[in-house]
């Protein structure tokens, strides 16, 4: 239970430090700045939603489903580039975006808090044929999240 509690509170302490540098982000800096792969920031928020949303459905199926698990991968082999051009994050309104990140977050951590510890090392086979189990996944969460807080916060002039 300890390790699903931190897993929460450290997405949830890095989503309340994204959350404050997006408040007072000008428009123009999150349509125009982009990183290595060529995402504006708001792409970015954007995929932090899919992100979200799609691991919230992996964690959930890996809970009831059985294991090893194949489910639709769409962070592999260019999917989520997708994913981001599909709901053209460019043009959503971005107080809107911004929220949906944050709230779409917070549902995850809420899920994260109440897996089933016995379900831990049920496995999803990626895109890719790699297996990786419920604990790796959750683990690897916080790490992903920050990854892209760090790009954006390089992305914003200081």
């Amino acid at each position: 239970m300890e390790l699903l509690e931190n897993i929460s509170s450290h997405t949830l302490k890095l989503l309340h430090e994204l959350e404050d540098i997006l408040k007072n982000i000008n428009e123009n800096t999150v349509l125009t700045k982009r990183n290595m792969q060529g995402r504006t920031v708001k792409q970015i928020v954007g995929h932090l939603v899919d992100s979200a949303s799609n691991n919230t459905h992996r964690v959930i199926h890996l809970q009831y489903q059985e294991s090893p698990l194949i489910f639709p991968d769409y962070a592999n082999l260019g999917v989520n580039d997708k994913w981001i051009a599909i709901q053209n994050y460019n043009n959503y309104n971005w107080k809107d975006l911004v929220q949906l990140m944050k709230y779409t977050n917070i549902h995850i951590t809420n899920v994260i808090k109440n897996i089933d510890m016995s379900k831990l090392q049920n496995k999803w086979i990626s895109a890719l044929g790699n297996q990786y189990t419920l604990e790796e996944m959750i683990i690897d969460y916080p790490v992903h999240f920050k990854l892209h807080l760090d790009e954006i916060k390089e992305l914003i002039p200081k």
